[in-house]
């Protein structure tokens, strides 16, 4: 197309600018839009920073979409919620949305058996352990990982349960270092014969246990 069968007002060099993105902080070379898998890793990438700079709850979906330039409705169809992007950020294997409701839903004499056996279930799959055993590594020698690793902890996955039961984070803290504790010795030392023991039997000695901190 030729300059004078071009649409009046708009000359190539604007049009460039335009498709760089001149004057939005964003440059994407001529005739380039960014396809959902560079916008998903620029919402990601954003997430990371924010959380390790602000934690779990400073960081806003509304802050990521701003640090990532995007809309807060594409941080939502990406991820769906703050949870979501956490989960996605981090690498995560552990996804509150389908853990706590199991939790949330457990008759209240009941908890300490329903932690249990969730914290059995997650552990004792090859996958999911090896992340987060990486993530408990990483938070004893660096100070970033510890934060992220607690914040996830406090405020994404064992608050929100000692908040629906009234029951106070001390004692949710005490119930969730008791498994981890026992996870550690059963998967990382291997201390037997708590390495070897059945699920079922470590269900039946450490619900009363767990049920005794949340009671």
């Amino acid at each position: 197309m030729t300059d004078a069968a071009r649409p009046p007002g708009r000359s190539a060099s604007a049009r460039r600018g335009t498709e760089r993105g001149t004057g939005h902080g964003t440059v994407r070379g001529p005739g380039r839009r960014p396809g959902p898998t560079e916008t998903r890793e620029a919402i990601l990438a954003a997430a990371r920073d924010l959380f390790a700079e602000k934690g779990y709850d400073g960081a806003s979906l509304r802050a990521i979409a701003r640090s990532a330039e995007v809309d807060p409705a594409l941080v939502h169809h990406f991820f769906g919620n703050k949870e979501g992007v956490f989960v996605e950020a981090m690498r995560f294997p552990l996804d509150p949305s389908r853990l706590v409701p199991r939790v949330l839903g457990a008759p209240r004499d009941r908890l300490g058996e329903t932690m249990v056996r969730t914290f059995l279930e997650v552990w004792s799959d090859d996958e999911r352990r090896a992340p987060i055993l990486a993530m408990l590594r990483s938070a004893m020698t660096n100070e970033q990982a510890a934060v992220l690793l607690r914040e996830f902890l406090t405020s994404a996955l064992f608050g929100r349960a000692g908040e629906a039961h009234g029951i106070p984070m001390l004692r949710i803290n005490a119930a969730a270092g008791q498994m981890i504790g026992v996870m550690i010795l059963r998967y990382v030392l291997q201390v037997e014969p708590i390495a070897s023991a059945s699920s079922e039997e470590l269900v039946e000695l450490l619900s009363p246990v767990i049920q005794q901190y949340l009671a």
